[in-house]
């Protein structure tokens, strides 16, 4: 059974010369998840971080050794919390986990809403200019959780698969529509009807379909 293993908060601080909340720490107990996220927790831009569709993120720690033996030794990789996630497991990924994929989290019901677009931030986090781009490319995004079922959550709780609403639609394909076969009409299409993703995931696909094109990544992965 998937637990677990490491649950993570943090607040807003310096980050070379910005602000964010993408550095996390451990906590040993209970924390109450609400449906923005959990208390003690907290994101420097509201328009790009946060809100009820990013309220939780995941992020396996499988992929810290590939990091590693990828970049080398980094402080952020020393532990759990580099990416900014809040929950650290082992065992599950995003060839795994599918959209509307629905667990119970000690008394949390929480509802995979979308894959993580990594944004420049991460270059700052890990001291390499084009991490961003690297997590982008790599497909080891993470993903995030909106929150059904306010309740606790403690390091240690098991996750527990209540519902499937898409199997077919992992994260992994969701990131290989968006990023790898960026103009597959009928990907998009079947995306664009997932009525369980996000309206704004669900607009690239629509505009890709109407515009023949795909939008510029390279303020969000660049800054």
């Amino acid at each position: 059974m998937l637990r677990l293993d490491h649950l993570l908060v943090g607040q807003v601080a310096p980050l070379g010369t910005t602000l964010s909340g993408i550095a996390k720490a451990p906590v040993a107990g209970p924390s109450r998840l609400t449906t923005t996220g959990f208390e003690g927790d907290a994101q420097a831009d509201a328009r790009v971080h946060g809100g009820p569709d990013k309220a939780v993120h995941h992020y396996p720690f499988d992929h810290y050794a590939t990091w590693r033996a990828e970049v080398g030794e980094r402080p952020a990789l020393a532990a759990p919390g580099g990416f900014g996630e809040n929950l650290s497991t082992r065992g599950l990924d995003e060839r795994a986990v599918a959209i509307g994929d629905v667990f119970r989290l000690g008394s949390a019901l929480i509802e995979v809403s979308q894959g993580r677009q990594p944004c420049w931030k991460l270059n700052l986090r890990l001291d390499i200019p084009d991490m961003a781009q690297r997590v982008q490319a790599t497909g080891r995004t993470g993903w995030y959780y909106r929150v059904l079922e306010p309740g606790l959550v403690a390091p240690g709780d098991s996750f527990e698969l209540q519902d499937r609403r898409s199997p077919d639609w992992t994260i992994h394909r969701l990131w290989r529509t968006l990023y790898i076969d960026t103009l597959n009409r009928e990907e998009l299409a079947a995306m664009a009807a997932l009525d369980h993703l996000p309206e704004g995931w669900r607009k690239y696909a629509r505009r890709r379909l109407e515009t023949r094109r795909v939008e510029d990544w390279s303020a969000r992965l660049g800054g």
